[in-house]
């Protein structure tokens, strides 16, 4: 039995230690006091009687329905020395045991916390640990460094095999300025240690702030399934105020499989608002407004419509938000939808420089937790600062948005990064969260370097440089986009370079018929793709002769290459090719297979013709050399930057002085007006 002691008592073992001290509540006492919970029962209510206001993270293990691969983001159970992977039992979402002698490390993705954030962005100057367990073994808490060293905190033996003993631990956030996570870890004796209700908690008086959750959907059957995930949790349905779809899909999500569940669960909190797609920016911007002025609560959460959801995750930007020292954005990090224990990004920056996005210095990409686990994994340990977090899943505070507006009517792409540097100009940045994440298809398995949606990769990071970037940006966007353009060529994508240039003309037309192309230009982009055969999929090379030429001398040119020399030679034999009539028969028949892991220019620019798959490998177009569009796009480009040179400065000028209008509740209220949906 343990007897309850002050917080300046010492822990059971380890000493004194600067960095917190044990709590032990008498086993049995509150509300745990005397229950049973056999194997496969959970113990619901909160033997700590803690205000979820106080919650900041719980500790949660994989629902019913996920996959097993992803139990490697919620626990750790690798027993270094009988090399074993079934050291826990799941019992429900918040309990679980570990079998006699078995070891289990909680340093997972989900149940470690991420105390470097918390210090850094929140009023917190410590967490607290509660737990309640039943059964022998012993638990130690640990910390980690910068650098990922663990660090021994406190650690106690667990003897109570027939009654509940509640636990908590003290642990101050001061060592984690740079970095560092805490967690915890278990060992059973002879019985199951059984472990429920644990959660990282704080004894200061959060406020209670309430959510707007919406997701804008063209995808119906994917957006039904993240309902139902959301409607799941009673503690997450607790702080949601509204549910608020913008549905702009041509299958209405009324008449969808699974609909009338997800509303009789959801209730009068949902609000489907059918209206014609106007795109992310478009649906986004109304669960903004929604959120802003058609209710009082405090925050409003966007998600992706084509997401997996851990409901938990909408605590916990809630928990976050509603402890920051500052108003925060705070972003969810995103899981590899098809290989579910990676993590695909968990921070991302914007080089000014050049108008793009990339991972933020020192951010892990493509980390797989099943192969190598959050205690074994050193660069995981740095607090990772980023510029801003793609809206699969991010939180604002009401008080940003009625300060910095809506999003700029962009329809897709950047319309994301755009808003986050917007804010950090008038003091509100954007936080990333470990253990706040959404499972998404990554961008890597997209063709959206090639496909339709270029047109608005290329308009919308030009208009994103306008506005955020140095005058002298022009330099660097107009170099790279003319060696993409050649590379595209050389690629026979010419596609992709009518779309690029559409898109810097569309630029320089100004900033006044932005709202009207949320309704006018995916028709038009999709109109001019028509008149290319590279933009065509079909199902397979099959539908094809076979290859004329042998893949061995595909292996020939495949090697990349380096040197500027080599470069440059070879960029001139692949022009020289293009400016050549091809070969008859290979407008006929692909001269290759090509994968798409191979569709580089110094490939296909020496070829006539060539079959190549899509990124997701669902189907391939056929690709032929064209020498006259060649050379008209080609002119065409080189006409077009020196244009956009020219007019750089004006057209900055321009977009600068619309950006008010652009992002006003008022003129995103006028167009939601015109097309009949407020």
């Amino acid at each position: 039995m343990y007897n309850q002691t002050s917080r300046d008592a010492a822990p059971l073992s380890g000493g004194e230690r600067a960095e917190g001290t044990l709590i032990r509540a008498e086993s049995g006492g509150g509300s745990a006091g005397g229950r049973e919970a056999n194997r496969g029962e959970s113990r619901m209510s909160d033997p700590f009687s803690v205000p979820s206001e106080q919650v900041l993270q719980r500790v949660i293990f994989p629902r019913d329905e996920d996959p097993l691969d992803v139990r490697a983001l919620y626990i750790d159970e690798i027993d270094e020395e009988s090399a074993t992977s079934d050291n826990f039992n799941v019992l429900s979402r918040t309990s679980g045991g570990i079998p006699p002698r078995r070891k289990v490390s909680f340093a997972s993705y989900f149940n470690a916390f991420p105390a470097s954030y918390w210090k850094r962005w929140t009023r917190l100057d410590e967490v607290i640990l509660r737990l309640s367990v039943k059964g022998t073994g012993r638990l130690d808490v640990y910390r980690s460094k910068p650098n990922g060293d663990s660090v021994h905190l406190q650690g106690t033996h667990i003897a109570s095999p027939d009654k509940w003993c509640s636990l908590e631990f003290c642990l101050s956030l001061k060592p984690f300025e740079d970095g560092g996570w805490i967690w915890f870890d278990a060992v059973s004796n002879d019985t199951t240690l059984l472990i429920d209700q644990a959660a990282w908690t704080t004894d200061i008086d959060l406020p209670r702030q309430t959510v707007v959750v919406g997701a804008t959907t063209t995808r119906p059957v994917d957006c039904v399934a993240m309902l139902l995930t959301l409607a799941e949790d009673p503690q997450v349905m607790d702080i949601v105020d509204r549910v608020v779809i913008p549905d702009q899909g041509a299958q209405r999500l009324r008449n969808t499989k699974g609909f009338a569940e997800a509303a009789s669960k959801l209730g009068d909190k949902l609000r489907i608002i059918e209206q014609g797609n106007l795109g992310g920016s478009g649906g986004f911007a109304r669960v903004m407004y929604e959120g802003v002025y058609e209710s009082t609560a405090e925050q409003i959460l966007i998600l992706d419509d084509d997401i997996a959801l851990e409901p938990d995750s909408v605590l916990r930007v809630n928990a976050f938000a509603r402890a920051a020292s500052h108003p925060v954005i705070v972003g969810a990090h995103m899981l590899n939808l098809q290989a579910r224990s990676r993590l695909h990004t968990m921070g991302e920056v914007v080089d000014l420089k050049v108008a793009m996005w990339r991972a933020a210095p020192s951010a892990v990409t493509d980390h797989d937790f099943a192969e190598k686990p959050l205690r074994k994994t050193k660069d995981l340990h740095k607090r990772i600062d980023a510029d801003y977090n793609g809206w699969w899943m991010c939180l604002f505070p009401r008080e940003i948005i009625e300060k910095i507006g809506l999003p700029l009517p962009l329809f897709i792409k950047h319309e994301d990064s755009e808003y986050s540097l917007r804010a950090a100009a008038h003091d509100f940045p954007t936080v990333s969260l470990p253990g706040a994440a959404i499972w998404h298809m990554p961008w890597t398995d997209k063709n959206d370097a090639t496909d339709w949606t270029i047109y608005f990769h290329v308009r919308n990071r030009m208009i994103l440089a306008a506005l955020h970037s140095p005058e002298q940006v022009k330099s660097a966007i107009i170099q790279q986009m003319l060696k993409l353009t050649l590379r595209h060529l050389l690629s026979m994508e010419y596609s992709t370079v009518a779309l690029q240039l559409k898109a810097v003309d569309d630029f320089m037309a100004g900033p006044d018929r932005l709202f009207d192309s949320l309704r006018t230009k995916l028709p038009e982009v999709q109109e001019l793709r028509k008149n290319y055969s590279d933009a065509q999929i079909v199902p397979s090379s099959r539908e094809f002769p076979p290859p004329s030429a042998s893949s061995v001398m595909a292996e020939g040119l495949l090697k990349p290459p380096t040197s500027p020399a080599v470069i440059a030679v070879r960029a001139v034999k692949a022009l020289l090719h293009n400016l050549k009539e091809p070969a008859q028969e290979a407008l006929e028949r692909p001269q290759l297979n090509v994968p798409a892991a191979n569709a580089l220019w110094f490939l296909l620019g020496n070829l006539d013709s060539a079959t190549v798959s899509t990124a997701d490998g669902s189907g391939v177009t056929f690709r032929h050399r064209d020498p006259e569009e060649f050379r008209r796009l080609g002119l065409r480009a080189l006409n077009t930057y020196r244009k956009l040179s020219q007019e750089w400065p004006r057209l900055r000028r321009s977009y600068l002085a619309a950006q008010p209008t652009l992002v006003s509740p008022e003129s995103w209220k006028k167009l939601y007006q015109s097309t009949g949906t407020m």
